[in-house]
């Protein structure tokens, strides 16, 4: 019902800024939660941040709280994720999902919540 596509990965050096873009399609984007996880090299995916489907709530894992703000578009059927102050332990594939909520303000947090997943993108920091 929903396919996602992530964009904007890439090579960064420490201390800087990427902006991470996921574009949904179907018409009923504005009913999912959005969120953006993270999988570095032999590490569990983790939730990064999330946003809900109202826009008007979002979580931060206290790692990038401070520095990265996710953002969605309704009208546009899209989420970013602006990523500053980067650092090296931010390195990993960054994957956007959508999952399905009873609610305009629920922020879930588990993977097994998210109903869609898009394919990731990479982002690379160097010191």
């Amino acid at each position: 019902q929903v396919q996602l596509v992530e964009s904007g990965g890439g090579l960064v050096q420490a201390g800087g800024s990427l902006r991470l873009s996921c574009a949904a399609s179907g018409r009923t984007f504005s009913s999912y939660a959005m969120g953006w996880f993270r999988q570095a090299p032999g590490k569990e995916r983790e939730a990064v941040t999330t946003i809900s489907a109202s826009g008007g709530r979002t979580y931060y894992a206290n790692s990038v709280k401070g520095r990265f703000t996710i953002s969605r578009d309704n009208a546009k059927s899209a989420v970013d994720l602006q990523m500053n102050r980067l650092k090296p332990e931010d390195t990993a594939v960054y994957y956007c999902a959508a999952a399905s909520t009873g609610s305009n303000h629920y922020i879930p947090l588990r993977k097994s919540q998210y109903d869609y997943w898009g394919q990731g993108t990479q982002v690379t920091v160097s010191s």
